[in-house]
């Protein structure tokens, strides 16, 4: 991720006094990711135990890990990122670009034919800085998400995405609850404050 040096001092500063950088350390957790999973969890329940799940943009792991210990045993994390991923107990990570042709045929037929019942998506891509050319980029990601979701989500399945606020978002948001019987949206307590960062959810895919 791309930063001017005076950006990235004060990155580095925000993220060593940040609480959940800091439990995630302490708890030997992937990333602070995790607990803005762990969070909408608690509120929305959208993992269960045998729960079939896919996480788009996966590294360093934080909702893999998560996922796979709230769908136990009995349920299944296909995760993929272009980024390498150490192995996580349990998931099965696909390493390329979620965006090529090839790698998605190759997610697919992991699946196989049973539908999933949940697809997540914290990707984004690298900042540059410029709003105008990040914006896009981002909600572009998420219409990718969302139409695999429509490719591989059963009937009344979840889909849990990461966007920013900004041009497109509304319609993004319109698009959403074109498809799902119900859209809402989502800023957990782990996301900074200062960040646009909000998270749709939308469940009863189909219905």
């Amino acid at each position: 991720m791309a930063r001017k040096s005076g950006s990235s001092s004060h990155w580095r500063r925000q993220e060593s006094s940040d609480i959940f950088v800091n439990r995630a350390a302490r708890e030997d957790l992937r990333s602070r990711a995790y607990f803005k999973l762990e969070q909408i969890q608690a509120r929305e329940k959208i993992l269960k135990r045998g729960n079939r799940c896919v996480d788009l943009g996966a590294t360093p792991g934080g909702w893999s890990q998560f996922a796979i210990n709230a769908v136990g045993r009995d349920g299944i994390v296909w995760a993929i990122d272009l980024l390498p991923m150490q192995p996580l107990p349990g998931v099965t990570f696909v390493h390329g670009d979620f965006t090529d042709g090839t790698t998605r045929e190759s997610l697919q037929a992991m699946i196989g034919s049973e539908r999933v019942d949940l697809v997540m998506s914290d990707m984004a891509p690298n900042i540059t800085g410029n709003r105008s050319v990040d914006q896009p980029r981002i909600i572009a990601l998420a219409e990718d998400a969302l139409y695999f979701s429509e490719e591989t989500l059963r009937q009344g399945g979840s889909f849990l995405v990461k966007l920013f606020q900004g041009e497109g978002f509304e319609a993004f948001v319109d698009l959403a609850r074109s498809r799902f019987g119900r859209v809402k949206l989502i800023k957990p307590q782990a996301s900074r404050p200062d960040s646009r960062e909000m998270y749709l959810l939308a469940g009863n895919y189909g219905m």
